[in-house]
């Protein structure tokens, strides 16, 4: 569902702030049919859907003008949202130029970009039906990414957005550590992840994704749904899942194990690897402050793995929470072409990240956290228990 009106409503401010800051005259969302390909942006700054054409525009001067559909334009009028709604019937394209000549930008921000996903919504034929309709005025070579812009407006949490990421990581451990009593030897990893996703239900929200659970080593720690892989003793259970919340996102890890009959506790293997797992996530969490870059954070994760004589993760250390449960923007990871130069942006505070890593263990399993947390002046601050002990059967 999309956000609470106020949200969008204060969203839209925060945008006309950045564009200023940014030195931006405006940003164009430009859209169609929604509901088969919608535009990342859309619930942050728009909060609706769109059947036809549709420009958003939102100026420095502190306009933000929807140009919908006629049968659209109620919808956008009712909430109050923009200060100016505009209908057209047969055609957008004559009554865009006409506002867009009005308005005689020298920069207009529109949202496609190389690195980042969560500023790539203009699809390329949407450009250049744009460029089309621009053709013939000055304002179709004025057109640069919107990345900068929408990172920032991403990342930069407002209260009501963490008060909402906090509900959703508090309730993501209160439901594991529920559910954690009734998982017994002998369930299945579809078994165990469909009684989480029955108690998110039973809460009325949704799975921020697909629930992973893993049965020891029976399966690989990936982006792979649950198997019919039964737990027996000697394995550890890795989960990872996420809750929405009124449009946010969560995403935690947990572990628990089975010890075998003749162990008295786990292994002291397992038990090391969880503790440095935990300790990793408490020490970077430590380091990831505003002004610093992904990358260095880290870097850090992967020596404090490699001294203590684990190979590195193959992943980034923490990726951003918001709409998204990668969110865009600014991540907490390695210079890999992979991640374009999203780990050389520095951090900013109220960024909401994940912190994660994993070690995995012959014949144990995937020893793998993950925690969500804020970007502060004084490192992160976690917005929910984290697990800190193993849980044992």
């Amino acid at each position: 569902m999309f956000a609470t009106v106020d949200i969008v409503k204060d969203k839209i401010g925060q945008a006309t702030r950045l564009l200023d800051e940014l030195n931006l005259d405006c940003w164009i969302i430009f859209v169609r049919e929604t509901d088969m390909m919608a535009d990342p942006t859309l619930p942050m700054v728009v909060g609706h859907s769109a059947t036809w054409q549709s420009f958003f525009v939102y100026t420095r001067s502190g306009e933000a003008i929807a140009l919908v559909g006629n049968f659209d334009a109620e919808e956008y009028s009712r909430y109050g949202r923009f200060t100016r709604v505009m209908p057209y019937v047969q055609g957008v394209g004559e009554d865009f130029c006409k506002l867009i000549e009005e308005l005689k930008p020298k920069s207009i921000a529109v949202n496609y970009s190389q690195d980042d996903c969560a500023a790539d919504g203009l699809t390329h034929g949407m450009y250049l039906q744009m460029v089309d309709y621009l053709g013939g005025t000055p304002y179709a070579d004025r057109l640069v990414s919107s990345e900068q812009l929408v990172s920032k407006l991403r990342s930069r949490k407002l209260p009501s957005e963490l008060e909402i990421l906090k509900r959703a990581a508090v309730l993501a451990d209160r439901i594991w550590l529920r559910v954690a009593e009734r998982i017994q030897l002998g369930m299945s990893e579809k078994e165990v992840a469909g009684m989480l996703d029955a108690e998110i239900e039973k809460e009325g929200y949704t799975t921020s994704f697909a629930t992973i659970a893993n049965a020891g080593v029976k399966t690989p720690a990936s982006h792979a749904t649950p198997t019919d892989a039964k737990l027996s003793r000697g394995d550890l259970l890795h989960v990872d899942f996420g809750i929405r919340v009124d449009g946010y996102c969560s995403d935690i890890q947990r572990l628990l194990y089975f010890k075998h009959a003749n162990e008295s506790s786990a292994p002291e293997t397992l038990l090391e690897a969880f503790n440095l797992v935990r300790d990793i996530i408490t020490e970077t969490g430590k380091i990831a402050r505003p002004g610093v870059k992904g990358y260095e954070v880290d870097s850090r994760a992967r020596e404090m793995l490699v001294e203590n004589g684990f190979p590195e993760y193959q992943h980034a250390l923490g990726h951003q929470l918001g709409r998204a449960v990668h969110d865009g923007g600014a991540i907490i990871g390695p210079r890999w072409e992979r991640y374009g130069k999203t780990p050389e942006i520095p951090l900013e505070e109220n960024i909401a990240t994940t912190l994660e890593l994993e070690i995995d263990l012959p014949g144990i399993g995937c020893v793998g956290l993950e925690e969500d947390a804020q970007i502060t002046n004084d490192g992160v601050k976690f917005l929910g228990p984290r697990q800190m002990e193993l849980i044992v059967k």
